[in-house]
């Protein structure tokens, strides 16, 4: 075998499978040709301790017998074997052989390669993608913020509270992420109300509540057109959206709503009360918990109500406020 392969590769031979598997557990092979009748243990007991150690087991192996009846080669194949040559070998053969598996093991090799390469770049374009968007509904929601000087931070601490209702009742974090984005984006609509009614410090009249309350549509409308997330304008049309039906723009009852709208509702009015105002600063933690229980039922959907009203009782240091959170949204 030496000399057949002499002028192209650098054989090693063993005289046993016992010494052929203990030179393989020291050095590096590209293919293994393997006799079928070796002293001691034959090829296909070789091959099976071959492929029973991780750092042997795609090694290719190619079997050399005197007869291939199809069963001896239907147990090598499930043994693991590559390819059968017969014997006497002719050097040709055995040589074209050879080179026909070695080329498709660096094809198979360099393919997988591939394969990761491109599923690491994905992975990385992907992870870029939904970062730029992140920060750009991030931005907005800032944008948003920025036209009412009287709700500084409203987006962020809505996102947040929808987010950890949305947590408390089970939500997966695929669900919590997508409730937080809602949350983020809920009052869009805004960027189409002229700014005199949205600051306008005295009460609004019926014409300037309707201008107001048309927040909810043409928000919906801007984020109909993100057709990648067709679930993302339900924060912003529905969020205003009453469990008994009296709310709008639809007039919805129940479980009609959208789940993450009813959840939305409640953060939304939450903040409102827990919010400095125009006409008033952030309400005693008591009032506010007396109005999402009084809510319960009528404004609110009494599941989310109830998650909301146990995080006021957990939250013995009134944290869950404008001026308790951070910049992030998070509380201290």
């Amino acid at each position: 075998m030496k000399k057949i392969f002499a002028a192209e590769a650098e054989i090693t031979g063993a005289s046993s499978g016992k010494e052929a598997l203990a030179w393989l557990s020291w050095h590096e092979a590209d293919l293994v040709l393997l006799d079928l009748q070796m002293p001691g243990m034959d090829g296909f007991e070789v091959l099976r301790k071959m492929k029973q150690q991780r750092r042997l087991a795609d090694i290719p192996v190619i079997i050399l017998t005197g007869t291939i009846e199809s069963e001896l080669e239907a147990e090598g194949f499930l043994a693991g074997a590559t390819d059968f040559v017969r014997k006497p070998i002719i050097p040709s053969a055995i040589r074209q052989r050879v080179s026909r598996v070695l080329r498709y093991e660096y094809l198979q090799d360099n393919l997988a390669k591939e394969v990761r390469r491109q599923t690491n770049l994905a992975e990385e374009r992907l992870a870029t993608t939904v970062r730029i968007f992140r920060e750009m509904v991030l931005a907005l929601a800032k944008t948003i913020d920025a036209k009412d000087k009287y709700t500084h931070g409203h987006s962020e601490r809505v996102a947040e509270y929808s987010r950890c209702l949305a947590r408390v009742d089970g939500a997966s974090e695929e669900e919590q992420e997508e409730i937080y984005t809602m949350g983020l984006l809920h009052d869009i609509g805004k960027v189409g109300i002229p700014e005199a009614i949205i600051n306008k410090p005295a009460r609004l009249t019926d014409e300037e509540y309707k201008v107001i309350q048309s927040h909810t549509v043409i928000g919906s409308d801007i984020l109909h057109l993100i057709k990648a997330a067709p679930d993302l304008f339900q924060g912003a049309r529905y969020h205003h959206e009453r469990y008994d039906g009296k709310g709008y723009p639809d007039g919805l009852v129940g479980d009609a709503i959208p789940k993450t709208a009813r959840i939305i509702a409640v953060a939304d009015a939450y903040d409102a009360m827990t919010s400095n105002r125009s006409y008033r600063g952030i309400l005693p933690q008591t009032t506010v918990r007396k109005e999402i229980e009084k809510g319960s039922g009528s404004q609110f959907d009494p599941r989310y109500a109830s998650i909301m009203l146990r995080l006021i009782d957990e939250d013995t240091a009134y944290r869950m406020c404008e001026t308790g959170m951070t910049e992030d949204g998070k509380s201290d």
